[in-house]
């Protein structure tokens, strides 16, 4: 991987947590959301920290796996979008039916989504552009 291609994907992963952090922010302290998920016999609040962790570890697992797919196949870029979606949408059915009333719902909902799409679209195609140069 060259160190422009790694620097560039850095960034891409840096711009999911950073609109992770700015999404909560949002949600949580301009429009009073209170982020809390659990199950009928425990709740637990959602914190800035957990959100950053969270987005980090999801652009870590997928830049690691885009990177072995690219070494492993010609059709990184087709096998890697299918498993990630495939994970979004895993995580939209566990995570946000999780959150403690319907604000917290909507609001997991989007920040897992904004993460994955970022993700998605950011992580592969700078593959492509850094081979064209």
């Amino acid at each position: 991987m060259t160190n422009n291609l790694f620097l560039r994907r850095a960034a891409v992963a840096a711009g999911a947590i950073l609109v992770a952090t700015a999404e909560f922010a949002i949600l949580h302290s301009a429009a009073g959301v209170d982020l809390a998920a659990g199950t009928p016999d425990a709740t637990r609040q959602i914190t800035l920290a957990a959100v950053v962790v969270a987005a980090a570890v999801a652009a870590l697992v997928g830049w690691v796996l885009l990177a072995l797919l690219e070494r492993l196949t010609n059709r990184a870029r087709v096998w890697w979008t299918s498993i990630a979606v495939a994970v979004l949408l895993l995580s939209l059915l566990v995570g946000p039916p999780s959150g403690v009333g319907g604000g917290a719902k909507a609001a997991l909902a989007l920040l897992h989504l904004s993460v994955g799409v970022v993700l998605i679209l950011g992580l592969p195609r700078l593959r492509l552009e850094g081979l064209n140069r």
